[in-house]
C-alpha cells in the first residue's frame, strides 16, 4: 500500500498507509542509520506517481541523461551504490578535471535520478564557471552522445540579463533545438534558491545618484554565509546602459579590503566579489549607481549571502530564466513554495514550469538533500521515464506532457510561484508492461 494523492481544489490531501516490508529492505552496503530511508523514499516517489511506472517496467532503460554540475568529488566511491555501477564522465573544463571542486553536489543530483530511473544511462559533466563556452561545450557533447535529458542544478546569474536573453541563451537554444526534431534534448534547470537573495525593478535614483531600494533607502545590507566567496551580480538588458556596484562597510562608509569588481558587455553585467572573514567585525552593504544610459530594469543577485532588500518577482537566474529550458522550483511537504525557491516571471515562457517536493532522503549523508537542486532531477528523471515508455516521443511532446499532467497547487492555471504545479506521472491503470 502506498500514499494516495487526492486533489482538493488547489491542495493535496495525503492518506497514509503502511509501506510493505519489502519496500523497507536495506541495501547490503547501507548502515543502520539508513533503516527509515527506504520508507521515506517509497512515500516520496508516490508524490510523483513513479511506482506505477517502475512496476510496469518503465525504469529509464535505453535513455541517456546528463547530470551537468560542478561537484563530483569522489563519485567513483558511489558507483554500484547510490549511482549505477557504470557512468560516463567527461569534464568540459580546460584542465579536464571532473573533481576539481571539493563538492559532492552533482553526486547527490545523480542519486535522485538513479532512484527514480534506475535503468537510465547517466553521464556526468562539469564546466569552468568563468567560461560560458565550456558550459555550452558540455551540452554539445551530451547531444552528440544521444542524451535525451539534461539536468542542471547550478545557477550563473550574470550569464544572462535575467529575462532569458543573452549570447549564452542564444547558443544554448541553437544546441538544444526546438524539441521537435530527433536528437533535440530536453534541458531541466533549477529555479534557484535565490528568492531571498534577489531584487529586480526599474532604477530609481536618490539625490546622491544611488538607487533607492525602498523610499530613501540606498543601502542594501549583505549578510555573508562565511563559507565561501560572496558574489554580487547586477545584470540588465539595455546594451546602452551601465550600472555599477559599490560595496562598503556601513559602519565606516569605507570599502572593505579584498573586494574586486568586474564589468562585462554581452550580456551587460557588473560583479563585485569578496571573501568575508568571520569575526573580523566588518559589515557589508551594497549600493548601485547608473553610470550611463536611460533608467531601466535591472536584476541584482547575491550568491553566498542574504540581502536586506529583496523582491521575489523575476528572481530566477540563468539558466532557468531561459524559455528553452524546463525550470523547476521546490515545494515543502505541505506543497507550499519553499521560501527560497525563486519565482517568475522571467521570460516569454511562463516560469517556473513545474515544482517538485523536497527534501529527498540520501544514503550519502545524515541530512537529506534539499533545495531547488533536489527538485530539478526529480522532474528530469520523470521525463526519462516518459521517454522510456514512449520511445517515439520528441522532447516537445514530453515537455507538454509533464506540464499538462502537473498537479495544480496555486491559483488555477500557471502561477509565478509553483508554475503549472507538482510534477506528476499519471497512474497506469491497467498498468501496461514494458517489452
Amino acid at each position: 500500500m502506498r500514499y494516495l494523492l487526492v486533489s482538493c481544489c488547489t491542495a493535496f490531501v495525503l492518506s497514509a498507509s503502511p509501506v510493505s516490508a519489502a519496500d523497507a529492505t536495506l541495501p547490503a552496503w547501507a548502515t543502520n542509520r539508513d533503516q527509515q530511508l527506504p520508507r521515506e523514499r517509497a512515500a516520496h516517489l508516490d508524490y510523483l506517481g513513479v511506482p506505477d511506472w517502475q512496476e510496469a517496467g518503465f525504469c529509464g532503460k535505453g535513455v541517456k541523461i546528463l547530470v551537468l554540475d560542478t561537484g563530483f568529488r569522489g563519485y567513483r566511491d558511489f558507483l554500484g551504490k547510490t549511482l549505477p555501477a557504470k557512468v560516463t564522465p567527461r569534464s568540459a573544463r580546460k584542465d579536464g578535471n571532473l573533481e576539481w571542486k571539493d563538492s559532492q553536489h552533482g553526486i547527490l543530483v545523480a542519486e535522485v535520478v538513479h532512484a527514480i530511473a534506475p535503468e537510465a544511462e547517466i553521464l556526468l559533466s562539469n564546466w569552468d564557471t568563468d567560461s560560458p563556452e565550456t558550459f555550452l561545450d558540455a551540452v554539445r557533447w551530451a547531444r552528440e552522445q544521444g542524451v535525451k535529458v539534461i539536468t542542471c542544478s547550478v545557477v550563473m546569474p550574470s550569464w544572462s540579463d535575467g529575462e532569458g536573453n543573452g549570447p549564452t541563451h542564444r547558443k544554448l537554444r541553437e544546441i538544444l533545438g526546438d524539441g521537435t526534431k530527433p536528437g533535440d534534448p530536453l534541458f531541466f534547470s533549477c529555479a534557484g534558491n535565490t528568492a531571498q537573495r534577489h531584487w529586480s525593478g526599474v532604477f530609481n535614483a536618490a539625490a546622491d545618484g544611488f538607487h533607492q531600494w525602498t523610499d530613501k533607502v540606498t543601502l542594501n545590507n549583505v549578510s555573508p554565509w562565511y563559507d565561501g566567496r560572496v558574489s554580487l551580480e547586477v545584470c540588465w538588458s539595455d546594451p546602452e546602459a551601465r550600472y555599477s556596484i559599490e560595496v562598503i562597510d556601513p559602519a565606516t562608509g569605507k570599502q572593505p579590503e579584498g573586494v574586486t569588481y568586474r564589468q562585462q558587455t554581452d550580456p551587460p553585467a557588473t560583479l563585485a566579489r569578496f571573501t568575508p572573514k568571520s569575526g573580523s567585525g566588518i559589515s557589508y552593504a551594497l549600493r548601485v549607481k547608473q553610470e550611463k544610459g536611460k533608467p531601466g530594469k535591472f536584476h541584482l543577485n547575491s550568491l553566498a549571502a542574504y540581502l536586506s532588500e529583496v523582491r521575489l518577482a523575476g528572481s530566477i537566474p540563468f539558466p532557468g530564466d531561459g524559455p528553452e529550458v524546463i525550470t523547476v522550483g521546490a515545494v515543502d511537504t505541505s506543497f507550499k513554495r519553499a521560501s527560497f525557491s525563486a519565482c517568475g516571471p522571467n521570460s516569454r515562457q511562463p516560469k517556473p514550469d513545474v515544482v517538485a517536493p523536497i527534501p529527498f532522503g540520501t544514503y550519502m549523508r545524515s541530512r537529506p538533500f534539499s533545495g531547488t537542486s533536489c527538485a530539478t532531477p526529480q522532474a528530469a528523471a520523470a521525463a526519462v521515464l516518459c521517454f522510456s515508455r514512449n520511445t517515439d516521443w520528441n522532447s516537445a511532446k514530453v515537455r507538454t506532457y509533464l506540464t499538462t499532467w502537473a498537479r495544480d497547487l496555486g491559483p488555477n492555471g500557471h502561477d509565478c510561484e509553483t508554475g503549472h504545479g507538482l510534477v506528476w506521472l499519471p497512474h497506469l491503470a491497467p498498468a501496461p508492461h514494458a517489452k
